[in-house]
């Protein structure tokens, strides 16, 4: 068996994904061996290679792109890793229907800073947060599995929070009247604990600026607790 019929056998089971490791072992070839079949099919576009010794399948439909959709393997490229992770910020409101334009990069939350990751046209871009295993997440399904997701709450405090990673409070504001539809004001109030006090403020100032003054009232009880004011 050569490496595009390992390829291919791949693709009939439903995995677009592999590492060079896989790859020698199921050629029975050494490992230089395998980076060099590799290279090959990556030269005629085959295959990509978004971070060293992982690999990910590219069928003709997104030739284009040079890669698959970070989507489709970050999940997988994580647990490669054996990072936990959420998708979040501006990639995650469009997984909650308010982004109002695509964003250019996917933005993936994790415990420590990572460089970005580039792969044909796509680019992924790594942000920190301490606490990523407390921050609740929704699974979203993806053509290739599933995805994890800040929820809608979880994700409006990312955006203030990080609002230099989102274009800046006016564009903030611009998602926060679309995914309004999606927050609830006593989650909003749960998860206000998981992040410093003065997101919760600005949060609040924003959800009212975006009109959403009504999701505002539980965030204004949060604040005013002197449990948190405190902090």
């Amino acid at each position: 068996m050569n490496i595009a019929k390992f390829v291919e056998n791949l693709t009939v089971s439903g995995r677009y994904h592999f590492t060079t490791h896989e790859a020698a072992k199921a050629l029975n070839i050494s490992i230089v061996a395998a980076r060099t079949a590799i290279r090959r099919l990556r030269k005629k576009g085959a295959i990509a290679t978004p971070h060293r010794g992982f690999h990910v399948v590219v069928p003709p439909e997104y030739r284009s792109l040079a890669c698959l959709p970070p989507e489709q393997f970050i999940p997988y490229l994580m647990e490669h890793l054996s990072l936990n992770y959420y998708v979040s910020l501006l990639s995650a409101a469009e997984f909650h229907g308010a982004a109002h334009q695509r964003p250019q990069v996917f933005q993936v939350v994790v415990a420590l800073n990572r460089p970005r990751i580039r792969c044909g046209k796509v680019r992924i871009q790594f942000v920190a947060r301490h606490n990523i295993s407390k921050i609740p997440t929704l699974t979203k399904n993806t053509p290739r599995g599933y995805i994890l997701v800040s929820s809608a709450e979880a994700t409006a405090f990312d955006l203030v929070g990080y609002v230099h990673y989102c274009g800046g409070f006016d564009n903030v504001t611009t998602v926060l009247v679309e995914l309004a539809e999606s927050l609830k004001g006593e989650e909003l109030a749960r998860v206000a604990s998981l992040s410093p006090v003065p997101w919760a403020q600005r949060l609040g100032y924003l959800l009212e600026m975006a009109g959403a003054r009504a999701l505002t009232e539980p965030l204004a009880k949060h604040v005013a607790n002197p449990k948190f004011l405190r902090q």
